[in-house]
């Protein structure tokens, strides 16, 4: 899974022209999902660090709030094109990305737990697989990648990272 996580003010999602949610202040969270995880699958759909990440300043201090602690709105967004490949030729490739069916059900999934570990009506969504319009005022700007792969890209210090060396030269 990787996400791509905003800061905002505001953000909305159209579909059809149709505003079919939007969020004040809080986080935009981008979602795509893989076909494979270097974790257990319950692992790779922890969405705790999305709602616990401290980007939202409190008393003058940055870096000292998180969206559920300035009581903020969160609304997530399936986006397989997260997963594209863009190493080889102009065209990106979507391979490693889940196929439809069995990424809205971990879509799903994701949200569900969203909603238990926060107030479920301030987590909001788009709709899968649709044509979507999405607008956002970023705040900072703030982003930031989540990625359950990030081990696969990242060396270990220490030693070598035989799965992190192998999968380079996959690549």
């Amino acid at each position: 899974m990787r996400a791509v996580v905003q800061r905002v003010a505001s953000a909305s999602v159209s579909v059809d022209g149709d505003v079919i949610s939007s969020i004040s202040r809080g986080l935009m969270v981008l979602v795509g999902i893989g076909i494979a995880y270097p974790r257990p699958l319950s692992s790779a759909l922890t969405t705790s660090n999305r709602l616990n990440i401290r980007v939202f300043d409190a008393n003058g201090s940055m870096w000292k709030s998180n969206v559920k602690d300035i009581a903020g709105q969160v609304l997530c967004v399936s986006q397989f094109t997260l997963m594209a490949n863009t190493t080889k030729g102009n065209k990106p490739d979507f391979h490693r990305a889940m196929s439809s069916n069995a990424s809205r059900e971990l879509y799903a999934t994701f949200l569900e737990k969203m909603r238990r570990l926060y107030v479920p009506d301030r987590i909001q969504d788009g709709q899968f697989g649709a044509m979507m319009d999405v607008s956002l005022t970023n705040e900072g700007p703030v982003t930031l990648t989540l990625d359950t792969r990030k081990f696969e890209y990242v060396a270990v210090s220490g030693g070598t990272n035989k799965k992190s060396s192998e999968n380079r030269n996959k690549e």
